[in-house]
């Protein structure tokens, strides 16, 4: 029990919460966990969010595509290890459902607390709202000075701000699911140029092209 209350504790939300409020919270409510294998679907985009899922061991694979008119233009993939907690911001809003699909990469547990839950007994521990808070402000603030960014000019640069403009996570493997004609649509400039700048940024060690895809092994490299 001692090893599960330090995990749960260990959560982006319930950080710095005490035992005793960890404790009347638990008495509350049902613990919901649940396992995955790898390459079991989490959760699927578009699916409505009714909960919070918090993600207790193992490493998941976001995907989320970019369409157009109906159409996948690209898709950006990511791994994220634990402790993670899936989308807190769809839970409200105007748009409350997921973004991205989320699949596990390895052997994933989950504790899952329902969205009237987290309003009804959650909402009342000032720990766990100022978490909240801190998240959502965190990923605004991430987003709005993405918006402020200038890219360079040069089209590596480009290339470079194009890929950290969808990162939520500014380190670890990325992958990019795209046509080498829709990148050079995207970024305005010819096929040519743009494959030039991809084998100039693999021989770099920076990336690694396959047929359709671009691999980013740490994006973190990538800053400019």
């Amino acid at each position: 029990m001692n090893t599960m209350y330090d995990t749960l504790l260990q959560l982006p939300l319930f950080q710095g919460m005490g035992r005793m409020d960890f404790s009347s919270i638990l008495g509350k409510v049902k613990l919901h966990f649940v396992k995955y294998k790898a390459g079991d679907v989490i959760v699927k985009k578009g699916t409505l969010c009714e909960q919070l899922i918090f993600v207790v061991s193992g490493e998941i694979t976001t995907c989320t595509p970019a369409v157009e008119g109906g159409r996948t233009l690209y898709t950006f993939s990511e791994h994220f290890d634990a402790p993670y907690v899936v989308e807190v911001q769809a839970l409200l809003g105007l748009n409350t459902v997921y973004a991205s699909t989320y699949t596990a990469a390895s052997t994933v547990s989950v504790f899952i607390v329902s969205k009237d839950f987290v309003m009804k007994e959650l909402g009342k521990h000032p720990i766990f709202r100022l978490n909240y808070m801190n998240l959502l402000s965190s990923r605004s603030q991430s987003l709005y000075g993405r918006l402020w960014r200038t890219c360079p000019d040069d089209m590596e640069g480009r290339i470079r701000c194009f890929i950290l403009s969808h990162v939520e996570q500014a380190s670890g493997q990325k992958r990019i699911k795209i046509k080498m004609v829709q990148l050079a649509r995207i970024l305005n400039d010819t096929r040519q140029n743009v494959s030039k700048a991809l084998n100039a940024m693999q021989l770099e060690g920076l990336l690694t092209l396959h047929r359709g895809e671009i691999v980013v092994p740490d994006v973190s490299k990538l800053r400019y």
